[in-house]
């Protein structure tokens, strides 16, 4: 990876420090850390070196819970996408991982396939998400089925995913919650239904896994609430260097599109961080940042390499260091600023910066 001038730091001991919170919350769950997509930006490797009391792992694909097996991880890992083709499968087999059985194409497949070992798996039951899953009502038949089979172990899995739940004022959580208990109560097997915002808010979700993804690294999953409440602190901090600082008249505009003007005459700093480096490009003005002990806020469009802040009341320098987001100013703010997600934010500036340093 180039070093551009933007950079990012993760604090391990943040992430030990929110898993803490994870056993706070769910006391009675084993807890599958979820560590997809890079870990979300964070360093797939790392994040799982750093948890070590993380029963087992989720990941999205099998190339990534590969990975995992190659760097020498032997908890359960679960592909939450499960196998798109029989040598998948095979390979699911053979490394001793856990696939999810989502579709009936996948059903067929493992009747049409010989395993050199007992393939482990979780039977994801669509309870109204309608995104991936088997049909509800097919849970006690399917479920019975597979116990048959000789090729799967009979240690199986069943599982569904939340759609509404970090917003907790909306019933459909319920409904989920309820749909899934009538379809599965009946079945002695381990079950899994609580994300981050499950846990969290619907403690009635919290079954025999669970799968903390965003609250691991930090980050609150309601858009709304800050994350001091819920006793979690950010792993990421994203930083860059202000490159120069002008000082305009009242009346001028700045950057492209002069989309923002001077209210009185004042210090700009510009900062070598732009949407290549990960920071969005559709934030506003008046998204925060954090120099020098003092909040203040990006003006003008972001370009590819740099953006612009307001330096009224703040003395600074060329060299002196911004923080993006992190400690002091929340992702999910600067998310909110950009009409987007705090997983976006962390994805695309942490597989896109260079990490300097590690706490």
């Amino acid at each position: 990876m180039i070093k551009r001038s933007a950079w990012i730091t993760i604090d391990y001991s943040a992430l030990q420090y929110n898993l803490q919170q994870v056993h706070q919350f769910a006391p009675h769950a084993q807890v599958m850390a979820v560590i997809k997509a890079n870990a979300y930006g964070h360093g797939m490797i790392n994040v799982a070196q750093a948890l070590p009391k993380a029963k087992g792992f989720a990941v999205s694909c099998l190339a990534e819970a590969l990975v995992l097996r190659e760097a020498g991880f032997k908890r359960s890992i679960l592909v939450l996408q499960g196998c798109k083709n029989s040598q998948e499968i095979n390979a699911a087999s053979i490394h001793n991982l856990r696939v999810v059985i989502h579709d009936a194409t996948q059903l067929q497949q493992l009747e049409q396939i010989a395993l050199p070992k007992q393939l482990h798996i979780a039977l994801k039951l669509d309870t109204g998400m309608h995104r991936l899953g088997l049909p509800i009502e097919t849970t006690a038949h399917i479920y019975q089925k597979l116990r048959q089979h000789a090729q799967i172990h009979p240690d199986i899995w069943l599982m569904s995913h939340l759609a509404c739940a970090d917003e907790v004022e909306n019933v459909y959580t319920t409904q989920q919650l309820t749909l899934f208990k009538h379809y599965t109560q009946s079945i002695k097997a381990p079950r899994s239904l609580a994300n981050s915002a499950g846990l969290m808010a619907w403690p009635k979700t919290q079954m025999d896994w669970v799968r903390p993804g965003i609250m691991l690294y930090g980050v609150s999953p309601f858009l709304n609430t800050p994350i001091q409440p819920y006793k979690l602190k950010a792993v990421m901090s994203f930083y860059a260097p202000i490159i120069a600082v002008h000082h305009f008249q009242k009346g001028e505009s700045l950057g492209y599109g002069l989309l923002w003007t001077c209210p009185e005459t004042m210090p700009v700093a510009v900062v070598a961080c732009g949407y290549a480096d990960g920071y969005p490009r559709h934030a506003i003005s008046g998204t925060p940042v954090w120099i020098n002990g003092y909040e203040t806020q990006l003006i003008g469009r972001v370009s590819m390499d740099m953006i612009m802040i307001d330096l009224r009341g703040i003395r600074a320098m060329v060299g002196d260091i911004v923080e993006l987001w992190g400690k002091h100013i929340a992702v999910n703010r600067v998310a909110q600023s950009a009409d987007t997600i705090a997983y976006e934010l962390l994805c695309h500036a942490g597989n896109q910066c260079p990490q300097h340093e590690t706490a």
